[in-house]
């Protein structure tokens, strides 16, 4: 669920201005699983813009300390959660690991990256929420060596009901900056996107994969 509606739309605006979320109706975008898609998410551009990632970080310490209290260590999802994890971490005064999305295959073969210890309360930064699989998968990771995962928190999530269902079998608590949803009303009152667009969209959001097969189709 989206945290605070107000800095969701400020997170909106800022995903737009700076092109980390790209929105194309007529071109879509093809995704890692052959998927294609009106939006492109690239959250690793909020990286390279001081301000937006600032209140980013800042948005992240705001939810920990408001929903979790105190926690004891910081995890990030690799690849694209790693440095906004680091982030929070360095202004909570917390260690940090990372989870990778699967184990290595050379030297201590870990699929977790730092120094934890079972019974320890995390909370875990992500970027992207799509389906869920790759999120929660960082989560069981984490539980299966004891630690207490209280919850995650992501910059944006594509708001599918395929991600909620995911995230209430695994009882994982998940918060996000903003959403799809925010995001598409965000951009049809600020000139984004056309009338006819948002129809689209619309669709795109209630049916991914039927959204996807018809362009495949044309």
């Amino acid at each position: 669920m989206v945290y605070n509606k107000e800095s969701a739309n400020s997170i909106s605006e800022h995903l737009l201005q700076i092109k980390a979320v790209k929105l194309n109706v007529a071109n879509p975008f093809t995704w890692a699983s052959g998927l294609k898609s009106p939006i492109y998410t690239d959250n690793r551009k909020i990286l390279s813009f001081p301000k937006v990632r600032t209140f980013v970080r800042q948005q992240f310490v705001d939810i920990i300390q408001e929903e979790y209290g105190s926690v004891d260590l910081v995890a990030g999802v690799a690849t694209g959660a790693i440095a906004h994890g680091v982030l929070v971490a360095q202004e909570m005064g917390l260690p940090f690991v990372y989870v990778r999305s699967s184990q290595k295959k050379h030297g201590l073969e870990n699929k977790i990256e730092g120094q934890y210890e079972s019974g320890q309360r995390v909370v875990v930064i992500e970027d992207l929420i799509s389906t869920g699989k790759s999120s929660l998968d960082a989560v069981e990771a984490l539980r299966s060596v004891g630690c207490d995962v209280r919850g995650m928190v992501a910059i944006f999530s594509y708001n599918l009901e395929k991600a909620k269902e995911n995230f209430k079998k695994a009882k994982c608590q998940l918060f996000t900056l903003s959403d799809y949803n925010i995001l598409i009303e965000y951009a049809e009152n600020n000139n984004y996107i056309s009338d006819k667009d948002l129809k689209s969209l619309a669709k795109w959001r209630n049916d991914p994969e039927k959204w996807s097969e018809e362009r495949v189709v044309k």
